[in-house]
Order: C-alpha cells, then sequence, then structure tokens
C-alpha cells in the first residue's frame, strides 16, 4: 500500500453509531499517539458539531464524502489505510465504497449482515481486492465477531486438546441485553425487500453456504423451531442473528482452509432454560414476530446507561463421535447493538493498522484474516472475554 495521510477514516461519524465508533476512537487515540484518523461524511457543519459536541480534537480531520458523489469517495479512499464504515444498508450506500478500496488497496471494515449483497461484492471485487492488497472485512459487530472468534476459539482449544478440531458445534446464546441497532432492522429490511422481488435470493438466505463460494458442507441443523439440547439440559429457540452468523462461520471455514474440517456442522440458537417452563419460552420466541413490526430506524439509540447496563454471553459446545466435547464462552460488557460493536469495529480497524502482515488482499471475515490478534485486541480493550469452561486440558 502507498503511504496515506490517514490510518482509519470513519464514514457515517454523525450518525448514532459513528458517533460512538469516534468517541471511541479519540479514547483510543490518547494511548496510541501516532494514531492518525478522520471523521467523514455528507456534512462538514454536521462534522464539526459532532467532534464539539464529544470533544475531540481539532486536530482530527474532517472529510466531507457522499456516495452518491464518486470522486469524493476516491478521494476519501486515497487518503486512508483503512475505511470503516457505518453507513448501511450497505446494498444501498455500500457498493461503490467497496468498489474504490478494492481498485485503491485501501483496507475496508463494516457492520454487514445484508448476505445477498455480501455475494455480490464478493463475486464483483474479490479479485480486484486480491490483486490491489485491499482487505475488505465485512461483519465486524456483533454480526458476527462474537460467533465466528467464538468458533475459531474453542477450535484451537479443541485441537490443543484433543489432536483435532471438532466437527459439530453449538451456538447457544445464554444472555443478551440491549437489542438490536436500528441500522440492523433497517438492513434486514432491505434484504426481505430485495428477496421479495427476486425469488432466487430466499434460497441464499437459507442457505449456510451462500458465502462460501462453491463448497457446499453437510447438510446443517435449520435452527428455526425449539429443539431440546439434552448435552446442554436446556431449551432453544431460533435466533434471528443465525442467519448472518452461521454463513460467516462457514465462509471463515473456508478462508482459512477448512481446518474445522469439510464436514463441519454448526447452528446457533436462543437458550431458554430447562423444563417445562424453558419450553414455554422457546415456543413464544419461536412465534415473535415483534422485529419485523418494528419502528426502530437507523440512529435510533439506547442511552449511555442503558447501553453501559447492557450485554452478552455465548456458549460454545463442541463434540466429536468418540466422545469428546469442550465448551466456550465469550461475552460482552456492554449491550451488543451498540456498545460493544462500536468497539468491535474500531478494534477490527485498529488490527488491521498495526499488523499489515496479517493477511493478503481479498474479501474476508475478521476472524480469518486477523484470528489471534483480533482476540487479544478485543479482550485488552472492548470489554470482551474469552473463556474455557469445560473439557480442555
Amino acid at each position: 500500500m502507498t503511504e496515506r495521510k490517514l490510518d482509519i477514516v470513519v464514514y457515517g461519524a454523525t450518525g448514532f453509531t459513528g458517533r460512538l465508533v469516534c468517541e471511541y476512537l479519540n479514547q483510543q487515540a490518547g494511548a496510541n499517539s501516532d494514531l492518525v484518523w478522520a471523521m467523514a461524511g455528507r456534512s462538514q457543519a454536521k462534522l464539526a458539531g459532532v467532534q464539539q459536541e464529544l470533544g475531540i480534537p481539532d486536530s482530527v480531520p474532517l472529510v466531507v464524502a457522499d456516495a452518491e458523489d464518486p470522486a469524493s469517495i476516491d478521494a476519501m479512499v486515497a487518503d486512508a489505510r483503512v475505511v470503516l464504515t457505518t453507513v448501511g444498508p450497505y446494498q444501498l450506500y455500500g457498493s461503490a465504497l467497496v468498489a474504490a478500496c478494492a481498485a485503491a488497496g485501501t483496507d475496508y471494515v463494516d457492520l454487514c449482515g445484508e448476505p445477498n449483497w455480501m455475494v455480490d461484492m464478493i463475486r464483483a471485487h474479490g479479485g480486484t481486492a486480491r490483486a490491489s492488497g485491499a482487505r475488505i472485512l465485512f461483519s465486524c459487530g456483533f454480526d458476527s465477531i462474537p460467533f465466528e472468534l467464538g468458533v475459531y476459539f474453542l477450535q484451537q482449544k479443541a485441537k490443543a486438546t484433543f489432536g483435532a478440531a471438532l466437527p459439530r458445534v453449538k451456538g447457544r446464546v445464554r444472555g443478551m441485553k440491549g437489542g438490536f441497532s436500528g441500522g440492523t432492522l433497517a438492513s434486514l429490511k432491505a434484504t426481505m425487500a430485495a428477496a421479495s422481488v427476486e425469488p432466487g435470493l430466499r434460497d441464499l438466505l437459507a442457505s449456510p453456504f451462500a458465502l462460501t463460494e462453491g463448497f457446499t458442507g453437510p447438510d446443517q441443523p435449520a435452527g428455526l423451531a425449539p429443539v431440546h439440547d439434552e448435552d446442554i439440559g436446556s431449551w432453544s429457540a431460533p435466533f434471528v442473528m443465525a442467519t448472518i452468523n452461521t454463513k460467516n462461520v462457514h465462509r471463515s471455514n473456508l478462508l482459512m482452509g477448512h481446518p474445522y474440517g469439510k464436514d463441519f456442522v454448526y447452528d446457533e440458537m436462543l437458550l431458554t432454560g430447562p423444563g417445562e417452563k424453558g419450553e414455554a419460552a422457546a415456543r413464544a420466541v419461536a412465534a415473535d414476530k415483534s422485529m419485523a413490526s418494528s419502528t426502530l430506524q437507523p440512529g435510533d439509540g439506547p442511552s449511555r446507561a442503558e447501553r453501559e447496563n447492557g450485554m452478552f454471553d455465548v456458549l460454545f459446545v463442541g463434540s466429536n463421535d468418540k466422545g469428546d466435547a469442550l465448551s466456550v464462552s465469550v461475552k460482552g460488557t456492554m449491550d451488543p447493538g451498540y456498545g460493544t460493536t462500536s468497539k468491535m469495529i474500531a478494534e477490527t480497524a485498529l488490527c488491521l493498522v498495526r499488523h499489515p502482515e496479517a493477511a493478503s488482499g481479498g474479501i474476508w471475515t475478521p476472524g480469518a484474516a486477523l484470528q489471534d490478534l483480533l482476540i487479544e485486541r478485543l479482550e485488552e480493550n472492548a470489554g470482551m472475554s474469552f473463556v474455557v469452561e469445560s473439557g480442555a486440558d
């Protein structure tokens, strides 16, 4: 990559999540005095207002860029080592930015959970990114870093303990407080709207191998109805983020050369507890359609107190037919949709800046590209923990 003026540009800095990212990067810049970053968006006045409101020094540049003005996007990309974008839905506003980063050799991180768009970007720009050296990383927030890295962490421990990865892993959300963001909801609605006019997208959205570029593994659990997990001793309900997370976990396995095996089976659900009470809760979750009718908008979000009182706790249980078993957990100390997500994407960008050697050019998952490097940063800086619960040496 040629010498760039800026390490990181936050595109969408005046939005709710973008502001949180800027606040976090400003804090991190205090401990990383050599970090040069900028705030970008459509309005100079709004950028200046957010800069003043958050107490960000005037030395942090403001960059005016608009998805509808290709020249402004190209100029922003040319100056940056990494572009961090919170401007979604990405299928509506993100394609030109991915194309520009891939062409310019500029690293890119986003919060995308839109597999139909991700498939299009992989096909259109994967080769260009490999040639230019651009590392394009989708899904750098709650979808799908805790899940993708949770499976990676478990499998690393399994190889150390049993000498091989475990072919069956269950991801089970054990606790979550804080909910989803307006941006996540807008992305989901944009994807459903696209599927309604392009029937072929329905098969893509249903396939856990939609992002594995021609590879198809064994049949996977659908996760669409309540089940009783005998090995966990709890009922489990469908988990709305599983649709994107399972795709990213399988893509990560592909990108790393199938270290989990080509027969790897993975699903995600939400734990609701044991007995009749757990079963009733699982059936209530399965019947709940409130997210589809929610009026939450991009830019809507919880207060600081609500973000800081949020959390998530995800259990991963791996096994094989020999009776070997291992469980690990991934936890976060702020709400998943905003507080921890803003830290996760910022730390992913910082990891790319600090580790230009970590991956070659191409379209990656963050876990496959950055592996233990990102886990270390998330544990040190983002209030996340990766812990073995049972089964390891």
